[in-house]
């Protein structure tokens, strides 16, 4: 099999990534470099984080009685939707909350129109807060990666509200599996504006290599435990 190193990589030398595409088979079915990884590693990471997430969870359940995971429906590879798992790190009426900000407050607007986030989010609960700062509440996203909905890296998932932003870039977005993490996360995250997530999304599927891949999950660690550009 053979790989192109390109630009995320550095400059290396390029060669072909593959004949036909690694993404270009139903949701789960290929047997890429990529998909192959992806199915190994997210399986060691479910298996060594197990514990993490069993208490993070029990956390979750303790502080209100409410559901652990939030479960929202995401499009992904060839514009096919699925229920994107994450723990919650929200009020249970969150979006509630969010409209009475939004209505009340012309700066959050303005905020949120930029980048589909708040500085200070009043959904967020205070144990959600720790959660958000350290990507925990994305780790049960391995899931969705072993299922064939996601990849270990890739486009951020987007919602069904999210599409016309994307423009015409929407059909480069679900030529690949959304990832876990991606160029979006080690460029800063919430500290683009939305504008500059689609740029990287799409550089991302019009340059992605398998070890490209490599370098992007080797950045996400830093990015992660520095919670850079985390709201």
């Amino acid at each position: 099999m053979d790989f192109r190193f390109g630009e995320q990589t550095g400059g290396l030398p390029e060669e072909a990534y593959s004949e036909d595409g690694a993404e270009d088979t139903p949701s789960g079915g290929d047997f890429s470099a990529k998909r192959i990884f992806d199915i190994v590693a997210a399986t060691l990471g479910l298996i060594f984080l197990a514990p993490l997430l069993l208490v993070v969870a029990l956390l979750i359940r303790l502080q209100d009685g409410q559901k652990v995971l939030y479960c929202p429906p995401r499009l992904g590879y060839r514009g096919q939707a699925f229920r994107c798992f994450k723990l919650r790190t929200m009020v249970p009426d969150a979006d509630s909350r969010l409209q009475a900000v939004l209505e009340s407050c012309a700066k959050a607007r303005l905020e949120w129109d930029l980048t589909q986030k708040l500085t200070n989010d009043p959904r967020i609960t205070p144990l959600g807060k720790f959660i958000r700062s350290t990507s925990i509440d994305e780790l049960p996203q391995l899931i969705n990666i072993i299922r064939g909905d996601m990849s270990l890296v890739g486009p951020r998932p987007i919602s069904f509200n999210e599409r016309p932003r994307y423009g015409e870039y929407f059909d480069v977005y679900t030529r690949v599996r959304p990832g876990l993490t991606g160029l979006w996360q080690t460029s800063g995250r919430s500290n683009t504006t939305y504008a500059e997530r689609v740029q990287l999304d799409t550089k991302y599927v019009e340059t992605r290599t398998f070890w490209g891949d490599v370098l992007i999950i080797v950045k996400t660690v830093p990015a992660v435990l520095l919670s850079v550009g985390a709201k």
